[in-house]
């Protein structure tokens, strides 16, 4: 955003007032009347200034419609609620449901990927992937319909059963790696169904 002059600050702040209080933006004629122009044009002229610095933006020709462009704005654009679906095991799978737990809010350039409907994420419990610096506590961001390829770490269904592993294939069979020596592959004896495949991790720092 360009500098903007005494004035035009004035004038921008009036518009933030007036949307603040009244909810909707200000005339031209009520921009004019509260500083004292003796013309809209003046009010106009101001407007105008202010859109082509990239403070305020709105059609021109349609009332009470400028928006002011705050810098922290398009960073708010960015953010997407992604539903976290409770925990999954990272270690020996277990038998536990998902349920909603809210939402966890990103900013999608930091994670690298644009989510969909289909993205939702995962508490991790366990240390079954340390390998793969996928930490307890950790929450990793997953995208369900994918068809897995060998070597990504998925959410899975084995057997009915819940884990987060490495998917691989051997032999033309898939199985579920772990990535600590401590923890065995997993065959399954019936069924693999993968509930998604991993596009990023969320860390948080633990006291």
């Amino acid at each position: 955003m360009k500098s903007l002059t005494q004035r035009q600050q004035e004038v921008l702040r009036f518009i933030e007032r007036s949307l603040s209080q009244a909810g909707v933006s200000p005339s031209l004629r009520e921009i004019a009347g509260h500083f004292g122009f003796r013309s809209m044009k003046a009010a106009a002229d101001h407007v105008s200034a202010l859109k082509r610095k990239g403070a305020l933006s709105g059609p021109s020709r349609r009332a009470r419609s400028l928006t002011p462009n705050h810098p922290l704005q398009a960073l708010r654009k960015q953010i997407v609620n992604i539903p976290l679906l409770g925990a999954i095991p990272a270690g020996l799978p277990d038998d536990r449901s998902q349920e909603v737990e809210g939402c966890v809010s990103v900013d999608i350039s930091s994670i690298g990927i644009r989510p969909t409907s289909r993205t939702f994420a995962l508490r991790v419990q366990g240390d079954s992937m340390i390998g793969r610096h996928i930490l307890n506590g950790d929450i990793v961001v997953l995208e369900h319909g994918m068809s897995p390829r060998a070597g990504d770490v998925v959410a899975a269904l084995i057997d009915n059963e819940s884990t987060l592993k490495t998917y691989l294939i051997q032999r033309g069979k898939p199985f579920l790696r772990a990535e600590n020596p401590r923890y065995p592959d997993l065959i399954p004896a019936q069924e693999l169904v993968i509930q998604g495949v991993m596009k990023a991790l969320i860390r948080k720092l633990h006291a």
